[in-house]
């Protein structure tokens, strides 16, 4: 069985974000904040550019993603702030090195950049209620299989769940 990649929240993503060597470099703050709430693979983070922003529809496009399709998504709200930051001019592997040297120094945790897109999934899908068929679209997924791989359940939600406690 494949082991799938750890996943962080909303408030451990602001951690990170908040720390002062990753508040000096607004690159990696527009990187770590894209990459999980626009559930973006490094492939297409290197890839954007502002033009990318529709500012009349508020969408994102996505060209040439997994598989070579294009998609377009909302951006979300938290994000709009971060286009003019774009593009990052940094290689896939300068990136990984980011977030690696970043979560194990700040959040003691062991993060690869695909684990952002893992949590901004399981975020829209467990703290913002998304349907899946939403997250699906989303994420750009052809099959809900490969959706459903993207999102963690956390304990206690599941404890909640048992105990009839979740809304």
């Amino acid at each position: 069985m494949r082991k799938l990649p750890e996943y962080i929240t909303e408030e451990e993503l602001h951690t990170l974000v908040s720390d002062p060597k990753v508040r000096r470099n607004k690159k990696k703050i527009t990187t770590y904040l894209l990459a999980f709430y626009q559930c973006l693979r490094v492939s297409e983070l290197i890839k954007l550019t502002r033009d990318c922003y529709d500012h009349k529809t508020g969408f994102l496009a996505i060209k040439q993603a997994k598989g070579k399709k294009d998609r377009n998504i909302p951006l979300d709200k938290n994000c709009v702030r971060l286009i003019k930051h774009l593009p990052i001019n940094k290689s896939v592997r300068t990136l990984e090195r980011w977030i690696k040297s970043d979560a194990l120094r700040v959040l003691k945790r062991d993060l690869h950049f695909h684990s952002l897109r893992h949590s901004g999934a399981t975020h829209y899908l467990t703290e913002k209620k998304w349907n899946i068929r939403f997250l699906q679209q989303f994420l750009g997924h052809s099959s809900i299989n490969t959706t459903q791989v993207y999102t963690h359940v956390k304990n206690t939600d599941l404890a909640k769940a048992m105990w009839g406690e979740l809304e």
